[in-house]
C-alpha cells in the first residue's frame, strides 16, 4: 500500500460469530481508528433476546458487553470504536466475538482506518 495514502483494512464475516483482522507490520508508526460492529435481528414475537460483543486487540481483551436486544422485528447492534497506536515494525491483530441468544446474527464487521497525523 503506498505510504501517501492512509491504510484501510476490513473484514465482514456476515453471520459468523468470530471475525479476525490482521494488519501487517510497517516500517513507520501508525494510528488506526478501529471500528467493530455486531448487528442482530430481534425476534418479533416478544421473546427476550440478548446479544453481546467482545473485542481483543493483540490478544488482550479491550472491551466486552452484553445487552438486551431491542426493536422487536428489526435490527439492533453493538459498536466498538478505539484509536490504536501501532509502533514501527509492529502489526495489529483485532479479534471480535459476537454472541446472540434468541436473536439472529446479521453482520459482524471489523474496520481499521489509518489516521493521518
Amino acid at each position: 500500500m503506498p505510504a501517501d495514502r492512509p491504510e484501510y483494512w476490513s473484514v465482514d464475516v456476515g453471520t459468523a460469530d468470530v471475525a479476525l483482522l490482521e494488519v501487517p507490520p510497517a516500517l513507520r508508526p501508525r494510528t488506526f481508528q478501529v471500528d467493530v460492529r455486531c448487528v442482530v435481528r430481534c425476534p418479533g414475537d416478544g421473546d427476550p433476546a440478548r446479544h453481546g460483543l467482545t473485542v481483543e486487540l493483540d490478544g488482550r481483551r479491550a472491551w466486552s458487553r452484553e445487552i438486551a436486544t431491542a426493536n422487536p422485528g428489526q435490527t439492533d447492534s453493538l459498536d466498538y470504536q478505539q484509536r490504536v497506536e501501532v509502533d514501527a515494525g509492529a502489526g495489529l491483530r483485532i479479534r471480535a466475538v459476537a454472541r446472540a441468544r434468541a436473536a439472529q446474527p446479521v453482520q459482524l464487521r471489523i474496520e481499521a482506518q489509518e489516521q493521518e497525523h
